[in-house]
């Protein structure tokens, strides 16, 4: 049973015309879920709303300031913790390459020099590698296919250059 309209006339508290009473009467005679709905709503709506006592929102106010107090203390003092606790374990890792390293200063620094050699190295074949790649790939893939590979770059560019300047743009005049 479809009960959408329904529920939304009694959750609404919206003023039915004629045609809309007649049809949510009936459909309150059929309907135990809308019926109780119904009946929640007048016993909420004839309800008699009690004021707090005196002082209430003075003593809501300091109980909350002190939760406040209390959690941050917590969560400084978890700050702490934490930081304490991995300082020391980085020490109690850190001590044996800090003790190899004060005892054999050389060992390392020739690795470091041989590590920053490896990678100029490498680099320096990538880039050939790529160099080559690209005065051997336009002989390998025809024009169109390139033409369709530049013109879906491009398109994702205008894309992305819409979206950006869509998400930037700030609408102009009166905001409600």
């Amino acid at each position: 049973m479809n009960h959408q309209p329904f529920e939304t006339w009694l959750l609404a508290d919206k003023i039915l015309n004629a045609a809309e009473k007649r049809e949510l009467d009936s459909h309150l005679r059929i309907c135990r879920s809308c019926s109780a709905l119904a009946e929640t709503g007048l016993a909420l709506r004839s309800a008699k709303a009690s004021s707090p006592t005196a002082g209430f929102a003075l003593r809501f106010q300091h109980r909350l300031a002190v939760q406040k107090v209390a959690e941050r203390r917590r969560r400084l003092w978890g700050l702490i913790v934490l930081i304490v606790s991995g300082v020391s374990l980085l020490g109690w890792f850190a001590a044996p390459v800090v003790y190899a390293f004060i005892s054999a200063p050389v060992e390392w620094l020739t690795a470091v020099v041989g590590y920053f050699l490896f990678v100029f190295t490498s680099m320096q074949a990538f880039s050939e590698i790529l160099r080559v790649l690209a005065r051997m790939a336009p002989n390998f893939i025809p024009p169109y296919a390139w033409m369709v590979m530049l013109s879906t770059l491009a398109g994702m560019g205008l894309i992305w250059v819409v979206s950006i300047w869509r998400f930037a743009h700030k609408p102009q005049g009166v905001t409600v």
